[in-house]
């Protein structure tokens, strides 16, 4: 019967969850940040809200003391067109056995899972450490929640970090980093009868884009994040269709792995884009890997095959999360991704109530042995 109620606790809060609107932008994070810090202050936790902008609220929840075992997940979704889903983005209903609704995978079924586990794990008696829950705002636009709150310098240090984001359950050790630039090409704008007159941007751009589409990155694949990728985002130029473009500009996304410098890199995509495209703006996230080998991983990855009955190579994720910041911040421990879901930014998003339940269980498996209750 308890345990009845307990699954039956975490799906409704997963639900809870997905119901309020944080779409991102505009984010607004606020309301649901005060939901579950009222849970977490009932519970135990010493909870501390933190704002980078109004409404735009991240919440620090404790219990015990250092070295703390930080679990992080973002309260933010990506907006969504209800016209594109079969079911109302925000509805939380279920059907066929999974969670409906716009977060339900990305990512707040994992953030229900480690509230529910962290509400029961401060009933019991802490022999050792203790817990931090890291919920950021704006996760999906840059992480600038979990910046935000490295930057106030309020994390303390952790033994070992926990991402949950959805990974179907599978535990991975890492992801790769991220770099985004700007790129730009320059011209003279001329009347579209007289292009003779002029120097069209676009068709420098155009021709940097054609040589990019060759290239590849020249790091060897990693063993477990794999190989470094880039992508075309956008393109814009021009002004108007009679006129000649005197400016072009394209964003390109590459997604790094260890061992790539950004510095160096940019200096090899510039040698590809040539003399004609002027780089101007660019930001870069390092990649986020654990030792396999680590000690708390290794028990760690133990519990979970465990409970999921199966057993896990190490792996790694494409995209980039809130864990570099916070790693950095709390002095770089052991990390892993690891959530209920499989899908993210995609219209008719789910997630099994199977794996919310086995994330609960597994977060709290984890917790109990870190606090040595």
């Amino acid at each position: 019967m308890l345990l009845a109620m307990a699954k039956t606790s975490v799906i409704s809060l997963a639900r809870r969850l997905v119901r309020t609107d944080t779409m991102n932008p505009p984010g607004k994070e606020a309301p649901l940040a005060r939901y579950l810090a009222g849970l977490l202050e009932k519970a135990g936790f010493q909870v501390s809200a933190h704002e980078f902008a109004p409404k735009r609220t991240s919440l620090l929840a404790r219990l015990g003391s250092e070295p703390f075992f930080c679990l992080t997940g973002h309260l933010d979704t990506v907006p969504a067109d209800p016209e594109e889903w079969s079911l109302p983005p925000l509805s939380g209903e279920i059907k066929d056995n999974n969670l409906y609704g716009l977060g339900s995978s990305d990512m707040k079924s994992g953030v229900a899972a480690m509230v529910h586990a962290a509400r029961q794990a401060a009933s019991l008696p802490i022999k050792r450490g203790g817990l931090v829950l890291a919920l950021t705002a704006a996760e999906e636009t840059g992480c600038q929640g979990a910046e935000h709150l490295a930057g106030l310098g309020v994390l303390g240090r952790a033994g070992a970090l926990l991402i949950a984001e959805p990974t179907g359950m599978e535990p991975l050790l890492g992801h790769k980093g991220a770099m985004w630039l700007r790129a730009v090409t320059r011209g003279k704008a001329a009347h579209g009868s007289r292009p003779q007159e002029g120097v069209n941007a676009v068709y420098k751009a155009a021709r940097a884009i054609t040589r990019l589409a060759e290239y590849s990155p020249s790091a060897p694949p990693h063993p477990i994040l794999g190989p470094s990728t880039i992508s075309l985002g956008t393109i814009r130029g021009g002004v108007k269709t009679n006129v000649v473009p005197a400016k072009a500009e394209f964003s390109l996304d590459l997604r790094l792995i260890p061992g790539q410098e950004p510095r160096e890199l940019l200096a090899e995509l510039s040698r590809v884009l040539g003399p004609e495209v002027e780089i101007s703006g660019w930001k870069a996230s390092e990649p986020l890997l654990s030792d396999p080998q680590d000690p708390w991983l290794r028990e760690a990855m133990a519990i979970i095959a465990g409970l999921a009955g199966r057993r896990f190579q190490p792996g790694g994720a494409s995209y980039f999360t809130d864990g570099v910041a916070l790693s950095r911040a709390m002095g770089r421990p052991p990390a892993m991704i690891l959530g209920p879901g499989h899908m993210a930014h995609q219209a008719d998003e789910h997630c099994p109530l199977a794996e919310i339940e086995l994330a609960a269980e597994t977060y709290g498996a984890l917790m109990r042995r870190w606090l040595g209750a």
